[in-house]
């Protein structure tokens, strides 16, 4: 009876994987495939390769008849796994300039203790694939690895020089970052016009309805702060007037309290026109009249009460981490706190530092900038030719639905692209749940459909925008 009900279990299990590639396209499975090998190499800092992930997708590359010599791996000496992909697409019109297509293949650790669900295999449960980086950021590494593949396979030879780059330590600060080497060290390699990058997603509402796509156009700095206070110690039977954790409390309240000035630029002034216009009420009419004049105070105070638009009208620091103390019977020698602050892109990370410095206005208290992530990125131009090719495709995959231009309070690698004059635009084009599918977090997972839907997106406007004029002079 038992080895029934297990043959009967087994034949089901068979059936349904059947039945799940029987629905999809031939092009469709290929990509599954594609995506299902990018996501199950572990890429992670801690054991994981992604040069070893490079090379599998070089390897789709190369079986599609892409040339050897248009196919670069880039591994720097003591860093041989985390190595970044370069393939290039050659145009027929020299005239017009290379766009590139940048994502990142390193992911967020994982600890299969934690997960429902083994994180490193990709798994496809309830109308959603399941796994450590199915969305974040290998669900746009698969899609623009597959756009060149279907490209190449078809002989098809765009107008527009299209690029591809594949690389690691995006979600590591102090890692080895392979979009800051490319842009160092291979700046001719990905010389581009313009580039499109993870960074903005379309959203649904709470019950799963499609709200609005999102475009991708600026993006805050992430820097940390150091405050340190020392102070002699002593027994904890002879409390003196200064203490160190006091002192440190009293620091961090200031900075609690503190708002940096507000501030908008064309992207967020058109954030909030459109947004204000779909949401309505009290606080839509506030959006759209702080889009009208910036110095509408009344206005300014409603918006400033939603976390989501405060954090894009200006410099926010919160404190992330507390150490103090070295002993429970003894007056604290050190205290120290780290301070993460996200920094809009007219401040600069000297203006900040001096600006918590200001505000806690204790000198014996040390405020110190921790090594720097990347260069500010001034916003990249809200221009018709960028924008009118994603709401043209917009239209047709997603008919009716708005697009949206974001100002990002997270960080991407677009700034190490914009400091070397490659303005960079996210747009992911796959709808995420409102906890935005759990990316970073446990069971991190992205709709089936979604997936399918994103690539026949990005490879429509991959193709529109490989066709027309220079977007940008």
């Amino acid at each position: 009876m038992n080895s029934r009900i297990s043959f009967a279990v087994v034949t089901l299990i068979i059936s349904c994987t059947h039945a799940f590639a029987s629905d999809l396209r031939p092009d469709q499975a290929a990509f599954r495939e594609l995506y299902r090998e990018l996501v199950e190499t572990n890429t992670t800092l801690s054991n994981g390769s992604c040069t070893e992930a490079a090379e599998k997708m070089a390897a789709h590359l190369k079986a599609a008849g892409m040339p050897d010599d248009d196919i670069h791996l880039i591994v720097e000496p003591g860093h041989p796994k985390e190595g970044s992909l370069v393939a290039v697409l050659h145009g027929s019109d020299k005239t017009l300039k290379s766009m590139l297509l940048l994502a990142h293949i390193d992911v967020v650790e994982a600890k299969r203790e934690d997960w429902t669900r083994d994180p490193f295999t990709l798994i496809e449960e309830d109308g959603y694939f399941y796994a450590r980086g199915a969305v974040d950021d290998k669900s746009m590494a698969a899609i623009w690895v597959d756009t060149l593949v279907r490209f190449a396979k078809n002989g098809y030879r765009p107008p527009r020089t299209i690029k591809v780059a594949l690389t690691c330590g995006e979600e590591t600060i102090g890692a080895f970052n392979g979009a800051e080497n490319l842009a160092a060290e291979h700046a001719d390699l990905i010389a581009a016009g313009f580039a499109l990058n993870e960074g903005a997603w379309g959203v649904l509402d709470e019950d799963g309805n499609r709200v609005m796509l999102t475009m991708q156009a600026g993006e805050k700095l992430p820097q940390n702060y150091q405050l340190e206070v020392t102070n002699p110690g002593g027994h904890s039977s002879r409390p003196v007037k200064k203490n160190a954790i006091y002192q440190l409390a009293a620091a961090l309240m200031r900075v609690s309290t503190y708002e940096f000035p507000s501030h908008l630029n064309d992207t967020t002034k058109t954030f909030f026109r459109q947004m204000g216009g779909l949401r309505g009420g009290e606080m839509g009419e506030a959006m759209q009249a702080l889009a009208a004049n910036p110095d509408d105070a009344d206005a300014l105070a409603l918006v400033k009460t939603d976390p989501s638009y405060n954090n894009v009208l200006n410099t926010t620091c919160v404190a992330t981490t507390l150490e103090a103390g070295h002993a429970t019977n003894a007056l604290p020698q050190r205290a120290t706190a780290i301070v993460n602050c996200r920094i809009f892109p007219t401040d600069s990370v000297e203006d900040v530092r001096s600006a918590l410095e200001r505000v806690i206005a204790d000198p014996e208290v040390t405020v110190t900038s921790l090594p720097v992530r990347s260069p500010i990125a001034v916003p990249p131009p809200l221009t018709p030719a960028i924008w009118g090719p994603i709401e043209e495709t917009a239209a047709e995959i997603f008919p009716g639905l708005p697009v949206v231009p974001i100002f990002q309070a997270g960080g991407t690698d677009a700034p190490f692209l914009a400091a070397i004059g490659i303005p960079t635009y996210g747009i992911g084009a796959y709808f995420l749940d409102p906890d935005l599918g759990h990316i970073h977090g446990l069971n991190e997972r992205i709709g089936v459909d979604s997936l399918y839907e994103a690539r026949d997106f990005l490879h429509a406007l991959v193709k529109r925008l490989a066709t027309a004029p220079d977007p940008i002079p």
